[in-house]
């Protein structure tokens, strides 16, 4: 396997075709009981953005695997989702006005597919808008659906898992929680923990009349873009953005992985597409934040819903243009995120005052006032867990979104590595990705690509 990945990486990539070639509705395996038929949205659920979150999980037939026709996993995966549903009640219903999940077991959307390919042309050398293929709608085409699955099988017997869970129900970590739980039911679990679905009763729903959810969903044309960065080049920007201020310390307090790379891709963003700030605009840097952990006392991660929320610093200029205070920019992100406390947690409670905040954002942003670049990190989330009972995957991918200034964060196989799904416009991809100091970080050499594939088969 390892061989053919690398015979088809140095020869010309093929276009993945993708071909749907059956379609029904999985229904949970016993009815939803009628105390639990209406799911109320909470506060942050109704500000969060009709769009689909997707994942693509790729499962290679290796030898020693246990062989199974085509029919037969997909008849494991539609079983064991049946019984996942009954758990998790409101991805098997339908979204009624951004305010509540119909817990009416009308069932998740299933599709089963065939490529013209195998697994290694489209893992090999991955193009983040092939992996839209995977995927059955549009991700801002949510409709009513709370959840879409689509199964594809390659003509080398693997497979592509691909989830599209609303952002209208679920945060990142809740995706995980339902994957992972689908997963431990097929392989014969049954000692899970239950969800919970009362966010809110912590964020009280609110009239949020005047605010569109939508804002920031674009129709330019969006380019997405991945870039590998290595344990040796992270560690590099880590130490290039240490704190200068300790440098006679023998232990200068290091920017983590995640803040190296926020500020190295921010800046050379900045410097590739804003050679010049704006002085009349405000440039600022979000970071997604999981709530769960800075609530008091602190809730479990199988608390269901929406329970993060954006971490907003507005770095200084100056450091952007004096090459030596990117700490400055770290510090700047780190005052944001620990903003995000139990003061903040309680505003949200209350959800009128951070409304009036977020109609202000939108309506800044929609005048062109405010320059946003969003980074959501899925590094240390348990991307690879997800074992139906043949094994873990191999790769795991996302995919093209419909939002510009966006980066999201996946561990590479490996765990060492990470991968920077970069969405921005088609003009500023064009000047991004020939960045010199970007390139000079991430365009890995034929050595460090071999590698990277004998990672995919660990």
């Amino acid at each position: 396997f390892v061989l053919e990945v690398l015979i088809n990486f140095y020869t010309q990539k093929m276009k993945v075709e993708v071909e749907v070639i059956s379609t029904e509705t999985i229904k949970p395996s016993s009815p939803t009981p009628d105390h639990l038929r209406n799911y109320q949205f909470s506060f942050l659920d109704q500000i969060s953005p009709p769009v689909f979150m997707p994942l693509v999980l790729f499962y290679p037939v290796l030898d020693g695997d246990i062989k199974l026709n085509n029919t037969d996993k997909s008849n494991h995966l539609k079983n064991s989702l049946a019984e996942a549903l009954t758990r998790f009640h409101p991805l098997a219903g339908r979204v009624i006005d951004n305010h509540s999940v119909d817990c009416n077991d009308a069932g998740v959307p299933y599709f089963e597919a065939r490529a013209n390919c195998r697994i290694s042309d489209v893992i090999g050398d991955p193009i983040p808008g092939e992996l839209n293929k995977f995927i059955p709608y549009e991700l801002d085409d949510v409709r009513d659906l709370p959840m879409v699955i689509q199964v594809t099988f390659f003509v080398c017997g693997g497979m592509a898992v691909s989830l599209g869970i609303s952002h209208k129900v679920a945060d990142a970590l809740s995706f995980f929680v339902f994957l992972n739980s689908w997963a431990a039911t097929a392989r014969g679990d049954r000692d899970l923990p239950c969800p919970r679905f009362d966010s809110a009763t912590l964020f009280p729903p609110v009239n949020i009349t005047g605010f569109k959810p939508s804002t920031g969903i674009v129709k330019e044309k969006i380019m997405t873009k991945r870039f590998v960065f290595t344990a040796s080049k992270i560690a590099s920007l880590r130490d290039k953005y240490a704190d200068n201020a300790n440098a006679e310390s023998p232990y200068p307090r290091r920017p983590t992985r995640i803040e190296a790379l926020s500020v190295f891709i921010w800046t050379r963003f900045m410097a590739s597409t804003q050679p010049k700030a704006d002085s009349s605009k405000i440039y600022t840097v979000l970071h997604a934040v999981n709530l769960r952990t800075r609530i008091d006392p602190p809730l479990p991660e199988y608390c269901f819903g929406n329970i993060s929320r954006l971490a907003i610093a507005v770095p200084s200029m100056d450091s952007t243009e004096h090459k030596e205070d990117f700490y400055g920019i770290v510090k700047n992100m780190r005052e944001a995120i620990r903003k995000v406390n139990g003061d903040y947690v309680k505003e949200l409670g209350q959800g009128d005052k951070h409304l009036s905040f977020m109609k202000k954002r939108a309506e800044s942003f929609n005048k062109g006032e405010v320059v946003s670049f969003s980074f959501t990190s899925l590094c240390r989330f348990p991307l690879y867990e997800a074992d139906f009972g043949w094994r873990k995957p191999i790769w795991v991918g996302s995919a093209s979104f419909k939002f510009k200034n966006l980066v999201v964060f996946l561990d590479t196989p490996s765990g060492d590595e990470i991968e920077a799904w970069v969405n921005l416009k088609e003009e500023d991809m064009a000047k991004f990705e020939v960045d010199k100091e970007l390139i000079a970080f991430v365009t890995p050499t034929p050595d460090a690509k071999i590698s990277g594939f004998q990672g995919l088969e660990s």
